[in-house]
């Protein structure tokens, strides 16, 4: 009885582990909320390099790019093919995994202080995306070239993500619509892993408790941290909001979901 009883214990601990886990209140689906996020002052550039190609730089990464309609290496494992449709209008396809992500038509204002950039495309699980950024002229003068600050967001297919238990003392994050997941463990050694049909080679999660409503996720790539954000459920259960920075740029962001 004695030896059946030190066997239990174990047993018990693992799955009180479990359920503390399934009773975190930030587990469950949420879908985004647009009208209550604030989307920040994301900083995009463009600027020539010597060899008469155009380098596009944000959040602290950078990849150049030719007007010829080829695919070519872009941010993260992507890829894009840029074409210039007339004087002030620019198309670029964006691939991942050789599947086409998005297609982003580029518009400049007339004046040249705005930067227009409506994104298109469907998303892996069949969903029709007709995304907008419309960015304000920080610097340079005229043409694509320069520094530009976001103004506005429109997001016309909000996304859903879930929140599930990843065994006892770990959690497993889903971008539904996307087809991606990472799953990582609190307070291991190694970086967990991130899969699925939009994420490039490279990518891992670590994630750190917060208290009882809320837990910090580090995206990495490379072994390098990219973005950290912090999880937080409201006192009623019924919103997540997720607040976080670049960690090259610090700017920063807060999106918020409901229940679903």
């Amino acid at each position: 009885m004695q030896l059946q009883l030190r066997n239990v214990g174990p047993l018990l601990l693992a799955a009180a582990g479990l359920l503390a886990a399934a009773d975190a209140p930030y587990m469950g689906k949420w879908k985004l909320n647009p009208a209550k996020c604030d989307f920040g002052q994301t900083t995009v550039t463009f600027a020539k390099t010597a060899s008469g190609d155009m380098q596009f730089t944000t959040e602290g990464q950078s990849y150049t790019f030719k007007t010829d309609d080829k695919d070519a290496p872009a941010l993260f494992g992507s890829t894009a093919a840029w074409k210039q449709v007339d004087a002030n209008t620019w198309e670029a396809t964006y691939k991942i995994n050789g599947k086409v992500l998005s297609v982003d038509t580029t518009k400049l204002s007339s004046d040249g202080k705005t930067l227009t950039v409506e994104s298109k495309g469907t998303r892996p699980d069949g969903e029709v995306f007709d995304d907008v950024t419309v960015f304000q002229r920080v610097d340079g003068t005229s043409g694509l070239a320069g520094k530009w600050k976001t103004k506005n967001v429109k997001i016309s297919a909000p996304s859903t993500m879930e929140l599930t238990p990843n065994g006892p003392d770990g959690i497993t994050w889903n971008a539904i619509d996307m087809k991606a997941t990472c799953s990582a463990k609190f307070g291991a050694s190694t970086d967990g892993a991130c899969t699925g049909e939009t994420f490039g080679p490279g990518f891992a999660w670590a994630v750190r408790k917060a208290g009882s409503h809320a837990f910090e996720g580090i995206v990495k790539h490379d072994g390098k941290t990219l973005w950290t954000s912090t999880y937080t459920v409201s006192a009623d259960g019924k919103t997540l909001t997720e607040a976080g920075a670049n960690v090259v740029t610090n700017e920063k962001t807060k999106f918020v979901y409901d229940r679903q």
